[in-house]
């Protein structure tokens, strides 16, 4: 990690101060402070400039807003059932909440901090990741193992791709920073699909370890992270040649992976 790194990084967890978000000093390990951030905690993403955190409340159906300076909550949205992935777009006017077993994505307006849009996905939608452009959702659905492609401005679902011959239950979604390429963790097949974004064509299938779920790309573009739940590794993909460059050992059952500053 670079000295740039940031001194905090954001977990969701149960602390001692019940459901809520710990901040941990890096250099330190310490927990510096918690945010009460509603029930059951599941996913959250921080808006750009790091005023607010938004999360999902897996198992009250809602959406918290938290101001990161206060510690404030300044908004609960009910959403669907079983609220699972948070994005936010570039621009940080929007937040996208997946929900499970309503198959629905919400969209947050985060100029009013309102519900403006419930849009139907497939079968329990998990991860989303907004294009670079700010004017695309990406959205992944485990059961019917597909990723759909949201249009902001028009708030619908657009286009709907099969991965894995619908048999891999993807998760985790990224995309590169150019917006050119997707990369979903197939947790049943154990690979990773890289996805024109354009074309919604496969351009490459990766193996990695077992059930990755949670993934990443590096900041400088080169490498891409899953989080193998099964095998207890991250893997380290090249992007250059879409090879597995390294496998890491890391805790038991890793679910998600971030990447530094």
């Amino acid at each position: 990690m670079r000295n740039s790194a940031p001194v905090q990084i954001k977990i969701c967890g149960i602390t001692n101060r019940a459901d809520a978000i710990a901040a941990i000093d890096i250099a330190t390990r310490k927990v510096v402070a918690t945010y009460r951030i509603g029930s059951d905690p599941e996913q959250f993403a921080i808006t750009p400039g790091g005023s607010r955190i938004y999360a999902s409340n897996e198992d009250g159906g809602t959406a918290t807003a938290i101001d990161l300076a206060t510690g404030k909550q300044l908004a609960t949205f009910v959403v669907g059932i079983e609220p699972e992935g948070v994005a936010v777009s570039p621009d940080g006017r929007w937040v996208f909440v997946t929900s499970e077993t309503s198959n629905s994505v919400s969209m947050i307006d985060t100029k009013s901090n309102a519900v403006v849009a419930n849009m139907l996905v497939d079968l329990r939608p998990r991860a989303a990741a907004v294009s670079p452009d700010g004017k695309r959702v990406f959205v992944t659905a485990e059961v019917a193992g597909t990723l759909s492609v949201i249009d902001i401005r028009a708030r619908e679902v657009t286009h709907t791709t099969t991965l894995e011959r619908g048999e891999g239950k993807p998760v985790g979604v990224a995309i590169s920073s150019d917006g050119a390429q997707l990369y979903i963790a197939n947790g049943r097949a154990c690979t990773v699909s890289v996805v024109d974004a354009a074309t919604l064509k496969l351009v490459a299938t990766i193996p990695v370890g077992r059930r990755p779920w949670g993934i990443a790309i590096g900041r400088d573009g080169r490498f891409v992270y899953t989080a193998n739940g099964l095998s207890n590794d991250v893997s380290v993909i090249d992007r250059a040649t879409n090879k597995v460059v390294a496998n890491v050992n890391v805790g038991q059952r890793p679910w998600g992976v971030a990447v530094g500053w």
